[in-house]
């Protein structure tokens, strides 16, 4: 995606880009989407040559609504499903981004998802184990692993592989804290089997240093026994400065300390 828009910007004649075996295709349609509004001429063959020709062909003035951010959404729609009922906005239905796939998900294992408009509301239910392929959407294995903590069976996760170069290695991250908090979990090739509805135990536990790790110990310790301490929860500074004032204004009682 940065050769894309850097190139779309610099280019002064034809450039071809070739790509083998690309992942997280989804990510590269959004950032297509992106160039394309403001006046590139962006394309690809397959996912595995990509064009781009010279000249930006947008007006001078560019409206542009900035949708909001599905891999933030995709804890507190979590929260919703395990814990209460959440309303989202701005959330673009049709959304190119990776985690929208979340609501997918959500429905599958029976949390009650209404929209109307841009607005999203994700509602408690009794939540049925699921399968799910990750590995072009990764940023939803920290909430994912949360949501199977918490669904009646074992879920499968798909895609593990790509967790290990992230903030921290999120497989051992995600291993880590499922453990210490009681959650069965095993791996096996590219998969992470989590067994949900034993309950969940209070612990004190890590964020590896990694924003989406601590959010999704924050999303476990909704229906922990008693008390969940997180170190380095200021991590979720790196993409979402407000996630606890959030978390705290849906009731979350909490203790934050610098």
């Amino acid at each position: 995606t940065g050769m894309l828009f850097a190139l779309a910007k610099a280019a002064n004649e034809r450039v071809e880009i070739f790509v083998h075996n690309l992942k997280s295709k989804p990510y590269i349609d959004l950032s297509i989407q992106m160039l394309l509004h403001f006046g590139y001429s962006v394309s690809h063959s397959g996912y595995e040559k990509f064009i781009i020709e010279p000249g930006n062909l947008a007006p001078e003035t560019i409206i542009y609504n900035a949708e909001g951010d599905w891999s933030g959404a995709s804890f507190f729609l979590v929260a919703g499903a395990i814990g209460g009922n959440v309303t989202i906005s701005n959330l673009r239905r049709e959304s190119l981004q990776a985690d929208q796939k979340i609501v997918q998900v959500l429905e599958s294992v029976g949390a009650q998802i209404s929209w109307n408009g841009a607005i999203l509301k994700c509602a408690k239910a009794d939540l049925m184990p699921f399968e799910f392929d990750a590995t072009d959407c990764p940023d939803l294995f920290p909430p994912l692993a949360a949501l199977a903590a918490n669904c009646k069976g074992e879920s499968v996760l798909i895609g593990r592989s790509r967790l290990v170069s992230k903030e921290s290695n999120r497989e051992k991250s995600i291993i880590d804290i499922l453990s210490k908090m009681g959650v069965p979990v095993k791996t096996e090739k590219d998969s992470m089997w989590i067994m949900g509805g034993g309950g969940i135990q209070a612990a004190k536990v890590s964020s590896h240093h990694d924003h989406r790790i601590a959010m999704m110990a924050s999303i476990l310790a909704l229906n922990a026994n008693d008390a969940v301490e997180i170190e380095g929860a200021d991590s979720v500074r790196k993409s979402y400065p407000g996630f606890f004032s959030d978390l705290q204004n849906l009731a979350v009682k909490m203790n934050i300390h610098e």
